[in-house]
C-alpha cells in the first residue's frame, strides 16, 4: 500500500509529505483547492507524462517520492529482479518490503525516474505504477477500462489458476511438437531437393573407395618409381664394385675377405694368439659383406622400373585429388563426406516415417490442449454469471438499477491456440432496459462510469495486483441514500485494499479511518496548496461544513456527529 507522498515544487506545492494508513483515507476541501495535485503527483510518481508545466513557477525541477509498503510475494519484486534490481532487505513490523518511486521532471522538461534510488526509464516506471495503483474518476479511469485485462480479472475471480497452468503446460508441449514436424518437414524438404545429387555421389565415391591416408601413400610410391631407373644405375654400380666386376676381375670383395681369412686361419695357430682379434673382425666383415650384397641384390630386383604400375599409381591418385576438388574437400575428408551422404539419405529414406510419428505427436498434444483449453472455458462461463449476479446486486444501491453489467465470454475469432486458452473475455454494460451492451468506457456517463468501477471493485477486490484504488469524486451528482451507499462500498472495500477517495460527499467523508483536508492561502505574492491531517473534532466540522455549507450550523455539527457515528 502506499505509506508516503513527498513533494516538492509542483505546481501550487512547494513542500509537502503526507504519510498514509491503511483502509480508507478521504480528501476533502472546496472546489478549486488543489486536490487533483495529488493525484497529478502520485500519478507522475507511477510513470505517467510529465512535463514542464508541472514545474511551480520560479524553481528550476519539481520531483515526487511515493513510498510503498509491499508483501514479499507481491508481483512487483519477480518483475524488478527481472529488470536487474534487487528489492530492499529491510521489512516493517508486519513483513513487508519497501518500495520507493521518484520523478523528477526539469523546466526544460526533462524526465528522471527512479525506483529504489536506481534510474529506470519512465516506461519502467509506468509498468510498476500499473501493478500498485488504479484511479478512477469521472474523466479518467484505468485497469478496469482496459479490455486486456478483463480475461486475468475473471481467471483470478474465479480461482482458476491451476487450469491455466494446465493450459499453458499443454499450449507449451503443442508448441513444442509443432514446432518438431515444422523442422523435420523442412529437413525432409531439404533432404528430398539433394536427392538426386547425394544419390550420384554415394555411387562415386562408393566406385572409387578413398581411403584416409591413401594420398600420403600414393604420392611416396610414385615418388619413388618416377627415380627408379637412375636409382638402380647407382645400385648396380654399387653392386658391381662389391663383387669386383667393375674392376674387371671375376672376385669380388667378400672373396677377397674369404681369401684373406683364410691365409690367416692357416698361420693362425703358429702366431701364439696374435692374430685371432684380427681373424675374428675378418670373419665379421665377410659375413656382413655377403648378407649386404644378397640385400643389394634384392634391392635391385624390387626397384626394376615398371611403366604400366606407375601409369596406375598415377591415375589413382589424380582421381582421387580430382574428386576432391569437385567437391571442395581434402582427400582425406572424402571418406567422411561419403559417410555423410550416406545419412542423409538414411534420414530420406527414414524421414516420411518419422514425419508421420510426428504429426501424431502434434495432434495428441493438440487433443490435450483443446481439452484442457475447453475445460478453462467452461469454467470462465460458470464464473462470468457468478460475476454478473455479484455485480448487479452492487448496482441497485448505487442508482444503477436499471443497468445491466455482462461479462461476455467468447471464442477468439482466429481460433489459433494460446497460452491462456481459446476465449476474449469483456465486460461490457448496458445503461437502459434494452439497450444494446457494449464497452464500459464507451457506454457509461462520468458519473455512472465510476459507479460502475466500483462495483465492480467490490466484487473483484482480490483478483487484482493493485494495492492501492483512488476514486476521484467518484460521488459527484449524487446525494442521499445513493452518497451512503458508495460510501458504504468503498469502506467494505477498503477492508481488502488500501483506498484513497477523493469526495465532496459527507457520507463518504465520514467513513474514513483517515481524512486530510486540502485547501489554497495566499502566501506574500504567490497562492499555496496545502494539505493537513484533521484530528477527530476537526473532522467533525468539515463534514458539518460539507453538510451546511459557507456557515457551520449546530445542527450540521449533529448531522455530522450522526454520520460519524453511523460509520464507526
Amino acid at each position: 500500500m502506499l505509506v508516503g507522498l513527498s513533494i516538492r515544487d509542483l505546481l501550487l506545492i512547494d513542500r509537502l509529505d503526507i504519510e498514509f494508513g491503511g483502509a480508507l483515507t478521504v480528501l476533502t476541501g472546496e472546489t478549486g483547492a488543489g486536490k487533483s495535485i495529488l493525484l497529478d503527483a502520485l500519478g507522475l510518481a507511477t510513470g505517467a507524462r510529465g512535463d514542464s508545466g508541472f514545474v511551480r513557477s520560479g524553481c528550476q525541477q519539481l520531483s515526487v517520492t511515493a513510498e510503498f509498503a509491499l508483501d514479499i510475494d507481491h508481483p512487483v519484486w519477480p518483475f524488478l529482479e527481472e529488470q536487474g534490481m534487487v528489492a530492499g532487505e529491510d521489512q516493517d513490523a508486519v513483513g513487508r518490503l519497501a518500495l520507493l518511486l521518484r520523478r523528477v521532471v526539469t523546466l526544460e522538461g526533462r524526465s528522471r525516474a527512479f525506483i529504489n534510488d536506481q534510474p529506470v526509464s519512465i516506461a519502467t516506471l509506468r509498468e510498476i505504477g500499473a501493478m500498485l495503483v488504479e484511479v478512477h474518476g469521472q474523466q479518467d479511469s484505468h485497469g478496469l477500462l482496459n479490455p486486456a485485462s478483463h480475461r486475468a480479472l475473471l481467471d483470478s475471480f474465479a480461482g482458476l489458476g491451476a487450469d491455466l497452468r494446465n493450459c499453458q503446460a499443454a499450449y507449451e508441449k503443442l508448441a513444442a511438437a509443432t514446432a518438431a514436424v515444422t523442422t523435420a518437414q523442412d529437413a525432409l524438404t531439404a533432404a528430398r531437393a539433394e536427392e538426386a545429387y547425394l544419390r550420384h555421389l554415394v555411387d562415386e565415391l562408393d566406385a572409387l573407395s578413398p581411403e584416409i591416408g591413401e594420398e600420403d601413400t600414393l604420392a611416396r610410391e610414385r615418388a619413388l618409381m618416377m627415380n627408379a631407373e637412375k636409382l638402380a644405375g647407382d645400385m648396380q654400380g654399387a653392386l658391381a664394385d662389391i663383387s669386383g666386376t667393375s674392376a674387371g676381375g671375376d672376385i669380388g670383395a667378400d672373396g677377397l675377405l674369404a681369401s684373406a681369412l683364410r691365409r690367416l686361419e692357416r698361420i693362425a695357430a703358429q702366431a701364439g694368439g696374435k692374430l685371432d682379434p684380427a681373424i675374428e673382425a675378418l670373419d665379421r666383415a665377410c659375413s656382413e659383406a655377403i648378407e649386404g650384397r644378397a640385400l643389394l641384390e634384392e634391392a635391385c630386383r624390387s626397384l626394376e622400373f615398371e611403366p604400366q604400375k606407375l601409369e596406375k599409381v598415377e591415375a589413382r591418385l589424380f582421381d582421387l585429388r580430382a574428386m576432391a576438388r569437385k567437391h571442395k574437400v581434402a582427400v582425406d575428408k572424402l571418406p567422411e563426406l561419403y559417410e555423410s551422404a550416406i545419412a542423409q539419405l538414411s534420414r530420406l529414406d527414414h524421414g516420411v516415417g518419422e514425419l508421420e510419428r510426428l504429426h501424431a505427436e502434434v495432434e495428441a498434444a493438440s487433443a490435450a490442449y483443446r481439452d484442457a483449453a475447453l475445460t478453462l472455458s467452461k469454467k470462465r462461463q460458470a464464473a462470468a454469471i457468478k460475476l454478473d449476479t455479484l455485480v448487479a446486486a452492487e448496482l441497485a444501491p448505487l442508482k444503477l438499477d436499471k443497468a445491466c453489467f455482462t461479462t461476455r465470454v467468447t471464442n477468439a475469432k482466429d481460433q489459433q491456440p494460446r497460452a491462456h486458452g481459446l476465449d476474449d473475455v469483456a465486460f461490457q454494460v448496458a445503461t437502459n432496459p434494452g439497450a444494446p451492451a457494449g464497452p464500459l468506457s464507451k457506454i457509461a456517463s462520468g458519473g455512472e462510469l465510476s459507479r460502475f468501477m466500483l462495483a465492480l471493485r467490490v466484487v473483484l477486490s482480490k483478483a487484482s495486483t493493485v494495492t492501492t484504488l483512488i476514486f476521484d469524486e467518484i460521488d459527484a451528482a449524487v446525494g442521499g441514500a445513493t452518497a451512503d451507499a458508495i460510501g458504504d462500498r468503498l469502506s467494505r472495500l477498503a477492508d481488502s485494499v488500501q483506498i484513497l477517495a477523493v469526495t465532496h460527499s459527507p457520507q463518504v467523508a465520514a467513513r474514513g479511518l483517515g481524512h486530510f483536508h486540502v485547501a489554497k492561502f495566499q502566501r506574500t505574492d504567490e497562492t499555496i496548496t496545502a494539505v493537513r491531517k484533521l484530528a477527530p473534532e476537526e473532522r467533525r466540522e468539515e463534514i458539518a461544513r460539507m453538510l451546511a455549507g459557507a456557515e457551520i450550523t449546530d445542527a450540521a455539527r449533529v448531522a455530522a456527529d450522526s454520520l460519524l457515528t453511523l460509520a464507526q
